[in-house]
């Protein structure tokens, strides 16, 4: 009896003193859309030294997506050749970067995009079991986690007047078992909800005519069915994900870059500065919270830790009290941004296109703590799990860790 309690006590002491560290990043923005990573980061790395680097990898081709993580494995995707026709799906093992596959494609659809973007420009999402891969070319691919086909839709041929002339960039959504894809612009503009075993389109609905390039946010509801929000610059409306009726909607003036973030029964997104919603339990229009005009982000989308709230303004970054929209503090940081930043143990990885990290430490004030040079393009948000963070720039995939 007592090697039986003294090993309830060893049990008992390894569940409280090991700490639960995310294991998936498997999302766009991490779980939930909301990239605050529970581990602990470097705050310091040095890329000429490999200082904190664990290992790079040079990437096919070029991307401005956002790598995921699921299990072990790291996924990303890419563009080559001369027109971006060449379409990439790479997987990685997290803990040596060995490539353990690689497939290609061909697009569909077209792939012109602005120079600072790429066809690769949607981040890839996982349920754990198959990867679903988006390009701006409006092709949407599903593979396995061993890099197996599965199937494969060129929804820009199904709809071929569906593009827009500087680049797609939103990222597909999973909600229970229908993927999400939001495909906005001047032509053919609908959002559509695809079968993720099978790639039969189940329901499409037309969307505003307009170039959006914000992300779908899937969320689960009591009764285990799903609801999606789709923001766009005529307004934010919520959907049910396996017919795509619509459940309400607010008429406001959104940004077309921002995505949408849910925490609990709150929904955070940019309209006119940055608006705080309140879900009720009829589903049906929410109640808005607070709408503050100084918290306008450009391009990053929200975070929200506890009763904190922080957005990228241009090159400011903004901490608010997230009960009633208040600017607590801001810094500023130096160059333009189009990644999210992270958030982990206590700090903002904030990346800007050009390539410089700049760390900045929360708290009753904002202070800039570090600073260092990636020495490339980067524009996709990092992904973090187990304590180590991974970024991809122009053409290279990166693992930081201690």
């Amino acid at each position: 009896m007592k090697n039986k309690y003294n090993i309830y006590l060893l049990l008992a002491f390894l569940t409280t003193c090991t700490p639960l560290l995310s294991v998936d990043w498997a999302d766009f923005r991490g779980p939930d859309g909301n990239p605050v990573h529970d581990g602990s980061l470097p705050l310091n790395w040095d890329v000429k030294n490999n200082t904190n680097v664990a290992w790079r990898t040079s990437l096919p081709g070029r991307g401005v997506s956002s790598p995921i993580v699921v299990g072990d494995l790291v996924v990303v995707t890419a563009s080559g050749g001369s027109k971006q026709q060449r379409l990439f799906v790479l997987g990685f093992d997290q803990t040596s970067g060995k490539q353990r596959w690689k497939r290609s494609f061909w697009a569909t659809g077209r792939t012109y995009t602005h120079p600072t973007s790429s066809n690769a420009a949607p981040s890839p999402v996982s349920d754990g079991e198959y990867i679903y891969a988006f390009y701006s070319s409006n092709d949407l691919v599903c593979l396995d986690l061993d890099g197996n086909l599965m199937w494969y839709r060129g929804l820009a041929h199904d709809y071929p007047k569906a593009g827009n002339d500087v680049g797609m960039a939103s990222s597909p959504a999973i909600a229970g078992d229908v993927v999400i894809v939001q495909i906005e612009n001047q032509g053919d503009s609908f959002a559509s909800g695809i079968d993720r075993i099978t790639g039969e389109e189940l329901w499409r609905v037309p969307r505003d005519p307009r170039a959006n390039w914000s992300s779908p946010v899937a969320y689960k509801e009591t009764d285990g069915s799903y609801t999606v929000l789709l923001q766009s610059p005529s307004g934010l409306n919520a959907v049910e994900a396996k017919t795509g009726n619509e459940k309400w909607t607010k008429d406001l003036s959104c940004g077309n870059i921002t995505s949408p973030l849910k925490i609990d029964d709150a929904i955070y997104f940019g309209a006119g500065g940055t608006t705080k919603l309140k879900l009720n339990e009829t589903g049906t229009t929410p109640e808005t919270l607070w709408n503050a005009n100084r918290l306008t982000a450009n391009a990053a989308s929200p975070i929200v830790d506890g009763d904190k709230l922080y957005i990228v303004s241009g090159s400011i970054v903004k901490c608010a009290d997230s009960s009633n929209g208040d600017l607590l503090w801001q810094v500023r940081l130096k160059g333009r941004f189009w990644a999210t930043p992270i958030l982990s143990n206590g700090h903002l990885y904030t990346f800007n296109q050009d390539g410089l990290v700049q760390i900045v430490k929360t708290g009753e004030e904002g202070e800039i703590v570090a600073e260092f040079e990636v020495g490339e393009p980067v524009l996709g948000t990092p992904a973090a799990a187990n304590n180590a963070l991974f970024f991809r720039s122009d053409s290279t995939l990166w693992k930081i860790s201690k």
